[in-house]
């Protein structure tokens, strides 16, 4: 590749648990392999406010001969959600003497391929207009899980709540995932495994902190669009990933979304299409929703996290902190409070 030169890249990798130390564990163990491709990588490990022992295992397994000239420990008092907590690392690691040219936040229920970290940077530098390269991610049995997506439209509401996407065809609303087997841009990468280039976060900001968890990279990276940056999936860089294991939001989950789903759900639509992004998000799922009740009387239909009843609990219309943004800056101090903690 040229001009590619892995000896001379600074590349960090943000690693957020919450009471999943064990698994943070095996997760560095896996990325260990990356420093031979990439010397120069480094890691932090962001607990999360996690209250059950976990900073202080974590503190030790650090220690370990294996980790201790790479891999350093962020403990925060709270837990602030999934964005707010990778936004501590970030700001930690742009205020440091040498910032890395990328980031690449992991989930800690993963496991890298060899190369995988490698390949994500590769992409990168092949794609100087490209802001953030997501994995293809690997159910544990081998099999590809969902990793790159389309933006959320109505459209797509109403297909995933009715469970229908062949009525999605008939309306010209594609899949709500994607499986391109091959590099190219997307609309959005999932945030289990995605690497930033530091410059397009500089320019966009970071997560926003209204999110307390979910739909917080589809904001950045609608936002990074909207700037300019591309956003590719990058299949060659290959990640395990034990989806769910530490929100029991896995993809065998039936169990309805717990009420900050819905939330997010509402933020992310009021924030990339105002009120009347949300009406029409709402009124979709409303459609959607009978659908899939019809289904369900004929015996045809599975479960269904998502609840219409659920979505109206949580409350349907947007507030003014759903349509204000609060998105720190690269060059902001860590520490500050989640704006979701404000308004909940």
């Amino acid at each position: 590749m040229s001009g590619y030169t892995s000896n001379d890249l600074e590349v960090a990798v943000v690693i957020v648990n919450y009471r999943t130390a064990s698994l943070t564990v095996q997760c560095l163990a896996a990325l260990k392999g990356e420093k031979a491709l990439l010397p120069r990588l480094k890691a932090i490990v962001v607990d999360g406010g996690s209250g059950d022992g976990s900073a202080e295992e974590l503190a030790k397994a650090i220690e370990h001969a294996d980790f201790c000239d790479w891999v350093s420990l962020l403990a925060l008092p709270i837990n602030g959600g999934f964005g707010w907590a990778n936004n501590q690392a970030i700001m930690t690691l742009a205020g440091s003497a040498t910032p890395p040219e990328f980031i690449h936040l992991l989930n800690p229920d993963t496991k890298v391929e060899r190369g995988a970290v490698a390949a994500l940077v590769r992409d990168l530098q092949d794609h100087p207009n490209c802001g953030a390269a997501g994995s293809q991610l690997l159910n544990t049995d081998g099999h590809l899980a969902a990793s790159a997506f389309p933006f959320p439209t109505a459209g797509h509401e109403f297909v995933n709540v009715s469970l229908s996407e062949r009525l999605g065809g008939l309306f010209g609303v594609g899949a709500r995932s994607l499986q391109p087997g091959k590099a190219m841009d997307v609309d959005w990468v999932t945030g289990a495994s995605v690497m930033f280039r530091s410059q397009a976060l500089r320019e966009t900001g970071l997560f926003d902190d209204g999110f307390f968890l979910y739909f917080e990279e589809v904001e950045l990276m609608h936002r990074m669009r909207a700037k300019g940056w591309s956003v590719r999936h990058v299949p060659e860089s290959r990640v395990v990933h034990i989806e769910g294991a530490a929100t029991g939001l896995g993809a065998a989950a039936v169990r309805p979304h717990p009420a900050y789903w819905y939330r997010s759900r509402r933020r992310y639509f009021a924030l990339t299409g105002g009120r009347r992004g949300v009406a029409a998000s709402n009124l979709a799922w409303v459609g959607g929703s009978m659908i899939s009740a019809l289904k369900s009387l004929a015996g045809r239909s599975v479960a269904n996290p998502a609840r219409l009843k659920d979505l109206v609990r949580v409350g349907v219309l947007p507030g003014k902190s759903d349509l204000s943004s609060s998105v720190p800056a690269w060059s902001d101090q860590p520490g500050k409070p989640p704006a979701w903690m404000d308004t909940k």
